[in-house]
């Protein structure tokens, strides 16, 4: 039985609380039900249009126009199949994964060390270096296409790998550098200081000590970072004149084109694109948590 304690220290049962104590809780519970409620029902309506994508990529495009059904009476998989070979997926699965691992390995190696260089360093300029850096979150993309395009050119990086993933490592920097730097701000200096006294260089701190700590932050910015890329698509279209350095998007895009009638295909083509970057999340999201919760209580 659920007791409470008055300033005595005499035990109280529910049944003796003051009456506005008790309608205050059971107004708690009323909000907390209601809550939950509302965020299942907001659950429901977000993975809707998943779950009809994914029912309808094992059904014909007459199955479509009679109705989605939810349990299938022939489900045909080799929509698949079918949109792995004509469209050349491998292909283009391959090199989204390639431009993913990159930019996210770079954005985390680049970004880690900048941030905790802005938080714990002290060098000439720092916080007008930093206030620069994110001024690049106020710039508009589509506004930076057409300046990036000529100095790709110039450089000789206009349909390489290198001049796609470089852009997108400079977009994706700024704001991992922000998120990282309240982070680091955020730990405690007394451990730091004790290394110090110890004889740990500022490198060894960052690497042993700064990073395994700011772990759900690096999640965060990590699995945003891998969002953004995978989801990239108008930049492909800039940067690439070959078909053959396409991202997985722009294969999707392309598909579309071909299989604009084929329903089932086409809904096959988005599974394919979307079920990777959704199990990563799902693997991943507690450490999303994780961050988002440490930013909120340390930031």
């Amino acid at each position: 039985m659920t007791t409470w304690t008055t300033t005595a220290d005499v035990p109280l049962t529910a049944a003796d609380r003051p009456p506005h104590d008790r309608r205050r809780a059971r107004s708690r519970a009323r909000v907390h039900v209601l809550l939950h409620i509302g965020l299942g029902a907001w659950a429901l309506i977000s993975m809707f249009p998943v779950v009809y994508m994914l029912l309808a990529s094992i059904q014909s495009t007459q199955q479509i126009y009679q109705g989605v059904q939810v349990v299938p009476h022939h489900p045909i998989f080799g929509n698949y199949l079918h949109a792995w070979k004509q469209a050349s997926f491998g292909r283009y699965l391959g090199n989204s994964v390639i431009y993913t691992t990159s930019v996210t390995a770079l954005v985390l190696l680049f970004g880690t060390a900048a941030a905790y260089a802005f938080a714990r360093l002290r060098f000439y300029g720092k916080n007008v270096i930093y206030y620069l850096l994110l001024v690049f979150l106020f710039v508009p993309i589509p506004g930076q296409f057409i300046p990036l395009y000529v100095v790709l050119v110039r450089l000789h990086l206009a349909n390489t790998r290198i001049g796609y993933i470089l852009p997108l490592v400079n977009a994706s920097l700024a704001p991992a550098i922000f998120i990282l730097r309240r982070f680091f701000e955020a730990l405690p200096r007394e451990v730091e200081e004790a290394a110090l006294v110890d004889g740990a260089s500022r490198f060894r701190i960052y690497r042993s000590i700064a990073l395994p700590m700011a772990k759900p932050a690096i999640a965060t910015v990590g699995i945003l970072t891998v969002l953004s890329v995978w989801n990239e698509f108008v930049l492909a279209l800039i940067v690439f004149s070959d078909q053959k350095l396409m991202p997985l998007q722009v294969g999707v895009q392309t598909f579309q084109g071909t299989y604009f009638s084929e329903y089932g295909l086409m809904m096959a083509a988005l599974s394919i694109a979307t079920l990777p970057v959704v199990a990563v999340y799902i693997a991943f999201q507690r450490f999303i948590i994780k961050g988002v919760m440490a930013g909120a209580v340390k930031g």
